[in-house]
């Protein structure tokens, strides 16, 4: 697995584990390889659907922030929980910490709001009951993890799929940001939504219609959002269940709408969303992204790491 040796601190301002039991098979994984881990979350203090009561994962997220012995805070999972959060978190000492704060998927609204308050760049990344407990590691999951970790350049790749499928071919840089696009259009309006220009925007989503990332995708254009991007690209979008009411609207009519109605370049292809397999994405790091309408490689910069 080759990871660096640090203090990992877990915390769950969403969801709680599933399986309990699992969670020492992750921590003696991560330790076999040098790394300290400290465990924030209490599986016997579950709360409805949540790791805790409200003011309990405040309370983990804040007493990783301050932990003097821990470089990297890692969510343990998503699900929901980081909005009922919000207006409670002390953003100050977040930003102040030094951490590099991990996560997707709900934990997008953490990485948002950090880039609001003070620019405080975070990872989309990998969380720890996902993807450190399992019977199996994900090989690219790890290596994409461990290697933005090391820097200082981290590269993602990806490639369109389908026969005839193309991507439009382009060599842009700017900021890079996004993550889950529902997490992206709850905090619409909110002083939690960062203002980027000339940004590279990613997202993706899971159990979301392809009407319904259409639709949340309009409201960001018609936001005035998208106008000041540089090119959206598109994680996975799964998990959705086409009806025959749909009458052949499906991903790749939703797709080719949106090409024709965006003002920006729409690629598709990232390794990222919720899929095993997945990229490790910086959010804030200045980047360059290089299509040649079939592959694509995302080169990022100036992002918190770690000196090992």
């Amino acid at each position: 697995m080759n990871f660096p040796p640090i203090g990992l601190a877990i915390v769950a301002p969403g969801g709680y584990a599933l399986d309990g039991e699992q969670l020492a098979r992750g921590i003696a994984r991560l330790e076999a390889q040098g790394c300290t881990i400290h465990n924030y979350y209490d599986h016997a203090a579950t709360f409805q659907r949540f790791g805790g009561t409200d003011e309990a994962r405040l309370a983990q997220l804040h007493a990783a922030a301050r932990d003097p012995d821990v470089q990297v805070v890692m969510a343990l999972r998503g699900q929901y929980g980081i909005s009922r959060l919000l207006d409670l978190i002390d953003w100050d000492l977040l930003a102040r910490s030094g951490k590099i704060f991990c996560g997707y998927s709900d934990i997008t609204a953490l990485h948002m709001g950090l880039y609001a308050h003070s620019q405080t760049l975070s990872y989309a990344g990998p969380m720890f009951a996902g993807d450190f407990t399992g019977d199996e590691l994900q090989p690219y999951t790890v290596e994409q993890f461990v290697q933005c970790l090391r820097g200082p350049v981290h590269t993602v790749e990806g490639r369109v799929e389908g026969e005839g499928a193309r991507n439009p071919v382009l060599d842009v840089s700017g900021t890079v940001w996004g993550g889950n696009l529902a997490m992206l259009v709850h905090l619409a309006g909110t002083r939690y939504f960062p203002s980027i220009d000339g940004g590279i925007l990613y997202v993706e989503d899971v159990n979301e219609h392809p009407y319904r990332v259409e639709r949340m995708l309009l409201q960001l254009l018609n936001m005035g959002v998208l106008e000041h991007q540089q090119a959206l690209v598109l994680g996975s979008i799964n998990a959705y269940k086409l009806a025959p009411t749909d009458n052949g609207y499906d991903f790749d009519a939703m797709l080719a709408y949106l090409r024709h109605k965006l003002p920006i370049p729409v690629l598709t292809g990232l390794p990222f969303g919720h899929i095993p397999v997945r990229a490790t994405i910086p959010f804030g790091a200045q980047a360059r992204l290089q299509s040649d309408g079939t592959r694509f490689t995302v080169t990022m910069r100036d992002y918190p790491t770690l000196a090992v």
